[in-house]
């Protein structure tokens, strides 16, 4: 079971519950098991400080991403760990009863993919300009940003990620994701 946990730091009203049931089936149509992910929701800017920290890119965004592994896209974590598998290296267990707990496959701690981060300003202002539904284009936002977590990368892949995120949007449910921006 994946765990996502949803921060909303902006006025909008924004079904959480559903924004941590969306992120979760990404997730789980990735093959990814016992894993975590926070998803925050956030103003202008915040997201521009951010982008400007991590990215050098003094600007707002739509969303950003905060991985905590290498992942190879659809395959898992670069360094071959297993989500939801015991993470205790060997080398580290104090005692035989700790090694034995872990070669027996007991669950360890959640893999901890990182964070997602949408300007729900900008979000809302790109869905007027494409005529697109509120909630959809939160949609794509919190699928792209979850599938830069899992490895994606738009700017060397070719066209996978797009392919692999409009795979994504047509299972997940989004309607309802956004009620409106409070004023």
């Amino acid at each position: 079971m994946n765990l996502v946990e949803v921060v909303n730091a902006t006025r909008t009203t924004i079904d959480e519950a559903l924004v941590a049931r969306l992120v979760a089936r990404v997730l789980e149509e990735e093959g990814v098991a016992g894993a975590e992910v926070a998803v925050s929701f956030v103003g202008e800017r915040r997201i521009r400080a951010l982008n400007r920290e991590h990215r050098g890119a003094d600007e707002v965004t739509d969303v950003l991403s905060f991985p905590l592994e290498d992942w190879e896209p659809g395959g898992g974590p670069a360094g071959g760990v297993t989500p939801g598998a015991a993470a205790t290296p060997l080398a580290l267990a104090p005692d035989l009863g700790d090694v034995a707990a872990a070669l027996e496959g007991a669950e360890g701690p959640p893999l901890l993919l990182g964070d997602v981060v949408v300007c729900v300003r900008r979000a809302l202002r790109q869905a007027r300009g494409d005529d697109l539904p509120p909630a959809l284009e939160l949609a794509v936002l919190l699928v792209h940003g979850t599938l830069h977590l899992l490895g994606y990368d738009h700017e060397t892949d070719a066209g996978r990620m797009a392919l692999r995120q409009a795979e994504v949007l047509e299972l997940v449910d989004w309607r309802g994701l956004v009620v409106a921006p409070s004023r």
